[in-house]
């Protein structure tokens, strides 16, 4: 399999500039040694949005009259949306039945046709509506268009901290992993890319640990409160990860829980548990970091699309 290279990751941040916010790298919780890079102020909450915006920006004449269908538990599918609305684009989004409310209706705001489905039937229904539709299917991570476009996360964090070596994300799909382990390869000193999954939708660690693509079934990966990462690899991503990133861990629930709170109460944040696994890894001390230099270790806070009672009940100090 062709894998996406730091060309195409440089190609989709030219394509994107101007339609997505370059953002900042602001200090972690008091007493850590680490900088986060807040997707989660991106217009839609999400680093969704760059490569949802690349995708939707190199599709030919006919494609964009027909429309675009993706599946989605929420925060792709809010960034294609968004994306596609700003192009004039037909959008639809297949929602797996229990995504966060507050997701799915700021699809629906956005002028998105929004198809609710089992979990387990999200991505058949999409490829169904792309056939009988003639749209184009654009999906949250198995694209390479959206690979690079998610790397532009990559690219600004080595341009805002010369002096990075570690690098910190989610994995759900593995997009994101897979498009800043790439953006990492054009760093001219070495940059390491750790990836995070929680314990409980711990598909990738074990599908890398094992050498070849393990899928852990719904009911399995919905027990985490990290929805957004609730999804397996495909064999596109698998390929990334397996010859780009250079570890993963996990995290426990208690862990995740506790990185939101420290990112509300310590770096003013709003995250979402999926956004805090970066950051919950470095608290719990599974990902190295250097004392006295934050700027050697970046935390990627991925999204803030939280659910208001659950972020109630997590940040609440006893």
């Amino acid at each position: 399999m062709e894998l996406v290279t730091a060309d195409d990751v440089r190609a989709a941040a030219s394509r994107i500039r101007g339609h997505v916010v370059r953002t900042p790298l602001t200090l972690g919780p008091h007493g850590t040694d680490l900088l986060l890079k807040p997707e989660s102020l991106q217009p839609t909450g999400a680093f969704k949005l760059r490569g949802a915006t690349n995708a939707v920006a190199q599709l030919t004449p006919v494609q964009r009259e027909r429309g675009v269908v993706t599946h989605s538990s929420g925060n792709h599918g809010l960034a294609l949306a968004l994306a596609s609305a700003r192009q004039g684009v037909p959008c639809t989004v297949v929602v797996p039945q229990g995504a966060p409310e507050v997701k799915v209706e700021r699809i629906r705001a956005h002028g998105a046709r929004v198809v609710t489905v089992p979990p387990a039937e999200r991505l058949a229904t999409a490829t169904e509506l792309r056939d009988r539709e003639l749209r184009a299917l654009i999906p949250p991570f198995d694209d390479p268009r959206v690979i690079a476009g998610q790397g532009t996360v990559g690219l600004e964090v080595l341009e805002q901290s010369p002096e990075v070596t570690t690098i910190v994300v989610p994995v759900g799909g593995g997009g994101l992993a897979s498009g800043v382990a790439t953006a990492a390869r054009a760093a001219h000193t070495r940059v390491r890319v750790v990836g995070v999954e929680p314990e409980l939708a711990a598909d990738a660690a074990e599908s890398l640990r094992e050498g070849r693509l393990v899928a852990w079934a719904p009911e399995r990966t919905h027990r985490t409160m990290a929805d957004g990462v609730r999804v397996c690899l495909s064999e596109r991503t698998f390929a990334h990860l397996s010859a780009r990133l250079d570890e993963i861990v996990t995290v426990s629930e208690e862990e995740i829980a506790r990185a939101v709170s420290a990112l509300a109460h310590g770096a003013r944040l709003v995250s979402e548990p999926s956004g805090a696994l970066a950051t919950a890894a470095v608290l719990a001390g599974k990902v190295e970091t250097v004392s006295g230099r934050p700027e050697a270790t970046v935390a990627v806070v991925s999204g803030g699309n939280v659910d208001p009672a659950l972020f109630t009940r997590l940040t609440t100090v006893d």
